[in-house]
């Protein structure tokens, strides 16, 4: 046993199917070396991206895997590592992809398929894919795709969690989980097919493009029409995980009524059908955007004029880093997932 650990029995312990322990990665990150002093923002639990400073501009770094999707998988890698370059305030302009294919099960049709993927979601939006790595692995069963973004943002348009004041509001743009939504009518038709049949299951496929798991859009629309102090993008754990990352990396206490989350009908039906929690699902496609109060209605009303829907969930208070439910005039106090409620679905 390594000499640095008491007899623990965690340490022997078999972790679970999603992202480590938020405890666990807090002390590893806190261990990262960083040498360069033109590191402005570097790892660290909640945080979105890495952001450099290259003189004239700033870069901004992320990387994200794709493990619960195959099905359009080059389109989800592109998007959700542009949604966390969007929360920066930058504009994605480079893409890496690595590609990792399942031995004895891919061919040249399932190579080019997601190859155009990722091709198309560049295009769309002017994104140079500059380069990556491909292989045949051994051990795994399905495409993993794992990719970084670099984005470009000028210095004063930057927007970090540090700029989150006391007394700002948390808007909630579309409703979640799209991102799970899509997911779920994608990777498990049968399960679903005779819950909310045919009709129903495409209109949750599709929501992977309409509303969109983007949320590009949203951010630079927030950011032209008001004071944006900072952006979150609900990924894995979903919304009560991803307003609990908020409140802990900017150190204050975040009060939210639930009840005026919006999840979308077909959502909710495929989550009460599957036992999973809505608020816990992944939830790639909607943005959380902390805000001064005096410029939460222009936003909104910004927003919504793009066809955007955007509602006003809380706002963030001095006190100890965590969420508060506010619902029905009761606190409660929220902890964030200890794993996505889609992996439920992997399991069974």
């Amino acid at each position: 046993m390594n000499a640095s650990h008491p007899a623990n029995p965690f340490y022997s312990s078999i972790l679970p199917v999603g992202k480590l322990p938020h405890q666990l990665l807090q002390r590893l990150l806190g261990k990262a070396p960083i040498f360069d002093k033109r590191v402005l923002f570097g790892p660290g639990l909640g945080r979105d991206c890495a952001v450099v400073d290259a003189g004239k501009n700033l870069l901004v770094f992320k990387t994200d895997p794709i493990t619960f999707a195959d099905d359009q998988i080059g389109w989800y890698a592109v998007q959700v590592s542009v949604n966390d370059i969007a929360t920066m305030g930058a504009l994605p302009r480079w893409y890496m992809a690595t590609l990792l294919l399942p031995e004895g099960k891919t061919n040249l049709a399932l190579v080019e398929q997601i190859f155009e993927q990722i091709f198309a979601a560049c295009r769309e939006m002017e994104i140079s894919l500059v380069g990556g790595h491909t292989e045949i692995t051994h051990g795994i069963d399905r495409p993993i795709l794992v990719g970084t973004m670099i984005g470009e943002v000028a210095h004063h348009e930057l927007v970090t969690p540090q700029g989150i004041q006391p007394g700002d509001h948390i808007l909630l743009t579309k409703g979640v989980p799209i991102e799970g939504t899509a997911i779920l009518a994608r990777q498990v038709p049968g399960r679903l097919l005779p819950i909310i049949g045919e009709d129903g299951l495409l209109e949750a496929a599709n929501f992977l493009f309409h509303p969109g798991i983007s949320v590009l859009k949203d951010a630079q629309i927030a950011v032209h029409a008001g004071h944006v102090s900072g952006m979150h993008d609900p990924t894995e754990g979903g919304l009560i995980t991803a307003l609990w990352e908020m409140a802990q990396v900017c150190g204050m206490q975040l009060l939210v009524n639930l009840q005026l989350v919006p999840i979308p009908a077909i959502s909710m039906k495929i989550c009460q059908a599957l036992k999973l929690d809505a608020l816990r699902t992944i939830s790639s496609g909607s943005l959380l955007i902390a805000v001064s109060a005096s410029d939460a209605a222009s936003i909104i009303r910004a927003l919504e004029e793009h066809g955007i829907n955007c509602t006003d969930i809380g706002r963030l208070e001095k006190g100890n880093a965590g969420v508060i439910n506010i619902a029905g005039g009761r606190d409660e106090q929220v902890l964030p997932a200890t794993r996505d409620e889609i992996c439920k679905i992997f399991e069974t």
